[in-house]
């Protein structure tokens, strides 16, 4: 027996039509939507809290273009490894089965060192790669000015209460492990605050109280089940 993703990974959206929130870059006649139809993507970065859909959009823009997409921790790689990408993308480019130009993620761009970014900039310049840069950190004081100059920056914003219903109802109704669950909502006003405005916070809660419940048994979302279940699991939210 396979072992199942988490909720957050189960739910996440594989196309623009079922991404939820930000509405100023995605939705109708929004700059982002227009990008991703046009199929003309240029390099950029997004900035907001965790949990709002940065890392989610690259990879929906990468399927929408039909690119090659590689991904890059600022944690965990250097400047040998932004090197050794490049070269790959290099490669993609002069291939015959892409349509799109390589996209290159970086994650937490905004821990990448001077020289780290610096690396970055003539594959950037020469249209090698299309980078999208995520960051929780303000770029104009983390990130240096001509890779900003090369880059367009674009602020994400906490999902609202509304974001968040559509995500709980979308999970209830289609995830395949919830979908099968007795589940009964009365109250998200705990849910939701704690969630802070994170989807991923919102679905990891909700992942362990369809855990907490014995299969068979009637799944109940309210305030009190919600803060009994954050108790007995802290590491599901922090301040």
């Amino acid at each position: 027996m396979s072992i199942l993703p988490p909720l957050p990974e189960r739910m996440r959206p594989k196309t623009l039509d079922e991404y939820v929130g930000q509405k100023h870059l995605v939705g109708p006649n929004a700059v982002l939507r227009r990008m991703i139809e046009s199929g003309m993507v240029s390099s950029f970065i997004l900035w907001g809290p965790p949990g709002v859909g940065k890392t989610t959009l690259a990879k929906i823009i990468a399927n929408s273009t039909k690119s090659p997409f590689y991904t890059l921790s600022a944690v965990t790689s250097g400047v040998k490894d932004v090197r050794d990408v490049i070269d790959r993308c290099k490669n993609d480019a002069l291939g015959v089965f892409s349509t799109g130009r390589p996209i290159l993620f970086i994650d937490e761009i905004h821990r990448f060192s001077k020289s780290q970014q610096d690396s970055l900039l003539g594959a950037v310049e020469s249209g090698i790669i299309t980078l999208i840069g995520a960051t929780t950190e303000n770029p104009s004081f983390e990130v240096i000015r001509p890779l900003l100059s090369r880059a367009r920056v674009y602020t994400l914003q906490p999902l609202d209460s509304t974001d968040l219903q559509v995500l709980l109802d979308r999970a209830i109704t289609t995830d395949e492990v919830l979908s099968k669950r007795d589940i009964k909502v009365e109250e998200t006003t705990a849910l939701f605050r704690f969630s802070g405005g994170d989807a991923r916070k919102l679905l990891n809660i909700l992942d362990l109280l369809e855990q907490s419940v014995a299969y068979g048994k009637p799944l109940v979302i309210n305030d009190k089940n919600v803060i009994d279940c954050l108790q007995e699991n802290p590491a599901a939210y922090d301040k």
